[in-house]
């Protein structure tokens, strides 16, 4: 179909590391290895939150929530990733670019309204225990942990609606693993504007909102720690949130590590830049999902009895 001189895009082609062939094989290993390690270290911390009845409660609610969430945030991409790797010129309708945008972006939105969520059930825990019960009751965090699935969809569907309204002709090479929405929108041929302003107001809500909320969460729980009199009991109290502050500080620290380092101005440094800001987003999309799992299972001892107790229960079934 055409439209003037120029043809309009019906379907893109995805760059990835078709330039870079050496590193095709090697990569698809490591990323094939590390989404099997997040289908496995999620699905069992999901199993166990679901299976143990000493898990029912609203931190372990939500680590099931994240843990899924994980799952299907990698499952988006992952194996689009995977195949292109394996396919010398990988393309993709413009529908198929379309949903794995919006699920990537769903995803990525929930979690950062997840982890404040998971940030507030802790505050609650530690600053005021006596209240906890009523406060966090499952009438309450339900609905918490369905509100940030809303949320991020809602976001979701917003941009992508912007996005593909724009009219896309000419170039239609994506130079990425996906159809990561900052590089589609490089594409389109008329202006942006109204994308960049949607995206900076989403980033606010939605990146800006949650770490200031958590940040502020912490500063009370770290200031009840410190009052308590016993260092046993502070151990005991700071042992309940790490886990979550070490998921949070590897989140958050790996996005503005991605988006706050200097660009190049050489213009012979410009493909080196573009492989490195590929690579970092690839391994940051599948390290923190792997991560959650080990961190959760290696700092909480409720964790690790569930687990061998499942296991157990298996190997003697």
């Amino acid at each position: 179909m055409e439209v003037g001189n120029q043809s309009v895009v019906v379907g893109f082609v995805l760059l990835g590391l078709s330039d870079q062939p050496k590193l095709e094989k090697t990569f698809f290993v490591f990323i094939l290895l590390m989404y099997l390690v997040i289908l496995l270290g999620n699905g069992v911390l999901i199993l166990v939150t679901i299976l143990d009845s000493r898990l029912h409660t609203p931190m372990y609610f939500f680590l099931g929530n994240l843990s899924f969430l994980d799952i299907c945030y990698t499952t988006s991409s992952i194996p689009l990733v995977l195949d292109g790797f394996l396919t010398p010129r990988k393309t993709i309708s413009f529908s198929g670019c379309a949903m794995q945008m919006f699920l990537s972006f769903a995803m990525g939105a929930t979690e950062c309204v997840l982890l404040g969520m998971m940030a507030f059930d802790r505050y609650v825990a530690i600053c005021n225990p006596l209240r906890y019960p009523v406060v966090m009751s499952k009438a309450v965090y339900v609905p918490m942990a369905i509100s940030s699935w809303v949320a991020g969809g809602a976001n979701s569907l917003v941009q992508i609606s912007l996005a593909v309204q724009l009219p896309f002709c000419g170039d239609n090479v994506i130079n990425h693993f996906t159809c990561e929405i900052l590089a589609v929108l490089k594409l389109a041929c008329a202006d942006i504007s109204i994308n960049v302003i949607s995206m900076g107001v989403a980033n606010v809500i939605f990146l800006g909102v949650p770490v200031l909320f958590i940040s502020v969460s912490y500063v009370f729980i770290i200031a009840t720690i410190l009052r308590i009199p016993s260092a046993e009991g502070r151990k005991k109290a700071f042992s309940t949130c790490s886990a979550h502050l070490t998921v949070v500080v590897i989140f958050y620290g790996t996005i503005l590590f991605m988006y706050a380092k200097p660009k190049s101005k050489d213009p012979l440094g410009a493909d080196k830049q573009d492989l490195s800001d590929k690579l970092i987003s690839l391994f940051y999309g599948v390290l923190t999902p792997m991560l959650n799992p080990i961190i959760y299972s290696l700092r909480n001892k409720h964790v690790k009895v569930a687990v061998k107790t499942l296991v157990s229960q298996k190997c003697f079934a």
